[in-house]
């Protein structure tokens, strides 16, 4: 199958500027194609990995990724989809959030061994003359016709920042500067970046006299309505420092049984015909269904060894056996445990409720097990006869696993 239809099988695709041009030059060329990431954190979560798998996607096919960090438009700030302002970070923390986030690229489309380009438009926008940019880059824009495009109408009834306004135009001349020392042909992105992507397709076309194109995706939800990669503790982290691949392993086994097959198309490579089997599956079976999908994506991630571990854990922490290491673990001395400390402080200290009154109401509602049993007495407390060969094993609700290693 051509590149383009099997992304678009996939459900990787929103809009394109022309779709049948876009499917012969995938099929007829090989393209240099880029993706742009705002530096404002230290790493992706599971949201932005729609579009990395799709880079990966192409890069399999023969096509040439950049992937671009915003270490310039980071200082602007992005309005699309947002509500407000975003918060200015320093020049020091947006190089930083740079340096990681192309570090874990690296780990999915490989700078370092010459199959993908790193970019960072700091290199071309932070030095901009700005008189020549408005003479040169903004006579080509229309004002009206930016303010008809949604992410600023919505900014509009609640205030658009004069610097915000500006965003437009340097992600269009992000494309002008990749078209013209890359040759690159193809942007793409999020939905909500629609409006943007447009600004360079049409700037390089107004300056270079070429048409490229552009390719979006759709912005995921889940089918309880909430936005993929995010959690009611926070994002899913790709970083294994920031969320454990244990956790990761989790976010994707625990999913709503109507996404599993729209999440095996996005977030695995295994062949569509596989992917129909697994998603026909029913009632206790689908929990297979669940497994692979978790152990395919937390291998995209992290990798075949930590999968396999994450998996193993789930398994133990489960009742099902298995070796424990993967599951998130703190050490506690031996002597606390001899004077004995309160479940509800151990709860807040190692993050599985974000308060002691969290984890009362926690308690007091059912979800507090100490080594698979439940735990009713708020003032109950761990002592050394909790101590099992594993450690201690706590639960926090259906799903949510820490060990305690004891030490000393």
């Amino acid at each position: 199958m051509n590149i383009f239809d099997i992304l678009k099988e996939r459900g990787f695709i929103a809009q394109t500027t022309d779709e049948e041009a876009l499917r012969q030059k995938l099929d007829q060329e090989k393209i240099t194609f880029y993706i742009g990431y705002d530096s404002t954190a230290t790493s992706f979560h599971a949201g932005n990995l729609v579009t990395i798998m799709a880079m990966m996607w192409l890069q399999k096919a023969g096509h040439r990724p950049i992937g671009l960090i915003g270490g310039g438009t980071t200082m602007v700030g992005d309005p699309s989809g947002k509500t407000e302002m975003r918060q200015m970070l320093t020049p020091e923390t947006i190089e930083a959030n740079g340096r990681a986030l192309h570090a874990q690229l690296n780990r999915f489309i490989h700078f370092d061994e010459g199959q993908a380009i790193p970019e960072n438009n700091a290199t071309w926008l932070l030095d901009l003359n700005y008189i020549a940019f408005l003479r040169d880059i903004g006579r080509h824009f229309s004002v009206n016709r930016m303010l008809a495009a949604e992410a600023y109408k919505q900014r509009l009834e609640r205030g658009l920042s004069f610097i915000e306004f500006n965003y437009q135009l340097l992600q269009a001349y992000d494309y002008l500067q990749l078209y013209k020392k890359y040759g690159c042909t193809l942007q793409m992105g999020g939905d909500d970046q629609w409006g943007n992507i447009l600004a360079g397709v049409d700037l390089v076309r107004r300056i270079e006299g070429v048409t490229v194109q552009a390719m979006t995706y759709p912005l995921l939800t889940t089918a309880s309505g909430a936005k993929m990669g995010k959690t009611a503790a926070g994002a899913v982290w790709l970083d294994a420092t920031k969320l454990s691949p244990y956790d990761y392993y989790q976010y994707w086994i625990n999913c709503d049984d109507r996404d599993v097959e729209k999440l095996l198309k996005i977030f695995t490579f295994l062949p569509m015909a596989e992917v129909k089997r697994l998603a026909a599956l029913e009632g206790a079976e689908l929990r297979q269904a669940k497994r692979i999908l978790a152990f395919e994506a937390t291998t995209i991630v992290h990798g075949e060894a930590e999968a396999k571990a994450a998996e193993e854990s789930s398994q133990a922490a489960f009742g099902s056996g298995g070796d424990l290491d993967g599951i998130p673990t703190t050490s506690l001395t031996i002597a606390r445990l001899k004077d004995g400390v309160g479940l509800l402080e151990i709860f807040s200290e190692i993050g599985l409720t974000k308060s002691r009154s969290d984890a009362r109401r926690l308690l007091q509602q059912g979800g507090i097990y100490v080594n698979h049993q439940r735990i009713d007495d708020v003032e109950a407390k761990l002592t050394t006869s909790d101590i099992t060969p594993m450690g201690i094993l706590l639960r926090s609700g259906k799903k949510r696993y820490h060990r305690l290693v004891i030490e000393g």
